[in-house]
């Protein structure tokens, strides 16, 4: 029997099998991506030294842009496609598939190519100082070009996870990201090829991942075969994926102007103290890199389940979307007090993992991984709870969770703190904004969960 999406297994399976079987394959291909984003930073730290590692964080967000445009598409095409399945419209949900395609087509190469026009204003706003800014610029320009890549293979991961084979999502992501490995340090420490050579590893990387995905679409999709009917764009269906797919693209949204604000006001106050501005920029990239790694397990988890989420919703079997939510949850705080655990416990040995430093830079990585990362435990809950409600075709609901923490409480918190505590304050506005985000996301998934409680009476 095909394991394709069908009633007699996300309708069927018990939860904690279905969790594991679509669940794990994306947990794998989050962490390998941030794994290998954390190792660009390693290379990088021990081939180019500290100004490198500031270099590669001051365009990270471009990375964030590009991965907002791939989760947009793809969550939001999956997102419309399961949940029509689960109401048994085929014919719709393959209209939905074919828009995406067109979608992540057209969008990463008009993206790309505005981002090479105008790298260098992008890359000051980003917070690239005087001295970052020739390291930045070398990077950043040849990423740019990966990007098209980077788009097609994320968002297409969404589509095929969503088709039932979450396997070969994963090895999508893994193919890239071993590539990338291998070829990071032959560039970089053989070649000589500095910030030039990281930037083209993962480069080719993503060409890898993209090929993979591209052919998955074209010669194995299994719930039904893509053809140049189901490609015309159809306004309607578009901004449905727009709708679905928002709640998690704004939370890269907000995480790039989280970056963007968090780096200014890094150099700002960095050069107004000990650490002066490049420390603070580079010990933040190193420490986001690494929490990704924790993070990308919670978020594995909430686009892993995407299709055990929206088609139980769209099925009307309510109580194995709630089981599922409340086993996921779980899962999350587990991985978080992990989390907790090493943050607060060897903050040092992991930042000695990414090259030597001065004593500043020690006891500024220290200090802001012990601060800023305190409450760290929950940071998880926010994008799964994200992915939950646009899995179930409540976007307005998503779209709020995803910008509580980084936008709504963290970015205000970055500017008014130091102000009053100069760059201690940039620490502590972290765990506040951790505090008060986890309140507002809770309200809401317990009231969701209260609704579905009472449409499963009614049923």
């Amino acid at each position: 029997m095909s394991e394709k999406i069908e009633e007699n297994s996300l309708a069927t399976e018990p939860i904690g099998k279905l969790v594991f079987k679509f669940a794990l394959p994306a947990i794998i291909s989050t962490l390998v991506g941030a794994i290998y984003n954390m190792v660009d930073q390693i290379f990088v730290g021990r081939g180019v030294g500290v100004i490198g590692n500031a270099a590669t964080n001051v365009s990270f967000p471009l990375t964030t842009i590009f991965t907002a445009i791939s989760l947009l598409i793809g969550v939001g095409t999956a997102a419309n496609f399961n949940l029509r399945m689960g109401e048994k419209r085929e014919r719709l949900a393959q209209k939905y598939i074919g828009n995406g395609v067109v979608l992540m087509v057209v969008m990463s190469i008009v993206f790309s190519a505005v981002s090479i026009m105008f790298i260098t204003p992008l890359l000051k706003i980003f917070g690239a100082t005087e001295e970052v800014m020739p390291y930045a610029k070398t990077y950043a320009s040849i990423i740019c070009i990966g990007f098209p890549f980077l788009v097609l293979n994320t968002a297409s991961s969404n589509i095929i996870r969503a088709d039932g084979s979450p396997k070969y999502a994963m090895v999508c992501v893994v193919v890239g990201a071993v590539i990338n490995t291998i070829l990071d340090p032959i560039f970089i420490f053989v070649f000589k090829w500095g910030m030039a050579g990281a930037a083209w590893a993962t480069v080719i990387g993503q060409i890898a991942s993209a090929a993979i995905s591209i052919y998955y679409l074209k010669y194995k999709f299994k719930t039904f075969t893509i053809t140049k009917e189901i490609l015309k764009v159809h306004s309607k269906l578009v901004g449905r994926i727009f709708a679905l797919g928002a709640s998690i693209s704004f939370n890269q949204v907000a995480m790039l102007i989280m970056q963007i604000t968090l780096n200014n006001v890094l150099a700002h106050y960095g050069a107004l103290s000990k650490y002066g501005p490049v420390i603070p920029l580079a010990v933040v990239g190193i420490i986001f890199k690494v929490n990704f790694i924790f993070l990308s397990v919670s978020v594995g988890v909430g686009q892993g389940c995407q299709p055990i989420f929206g088609y139980n919703y769209g099925a009307r079997n309510y109580k194995r979307v709630e089981d599922t939510l409340k086993l996921t949850t779980k899962i999350n705080l587990i991985v978080g007090t992990l989390a907790l655990i090493s943050f607060q416990l060897f903050p040092r040995e992991i930042i000695s993992f990414f090259g030597t430093g001065n004593k500043e830079y020690f006891e500024f990585g220290t200090r802001f991984f012990r601060i800023f990362m305190m409450f760290t435990i929950t940071n998880g809950l926010m994008p799964l709870f994200g992915n939950f409600f646009a899995s179930i075709g409540k976007p307005i609901k998503g779209i709020f969770v995803t910008l509580t923490r980084q936008f709504l409480f963290l970015v205000p918190l970055l500017i008014i703190l130091p102000m009053i505590f100069g760059i201690e304050g940039i620490m502590f506005a972290g765990p506040i904004a951790d505090f008060a985000a986890l309140v507002v996301a809770l309200a809401l998934a317990l009231d969701e969960i209260k609704k579905m409680r009472k449409l499963a009476l009614e049923n």
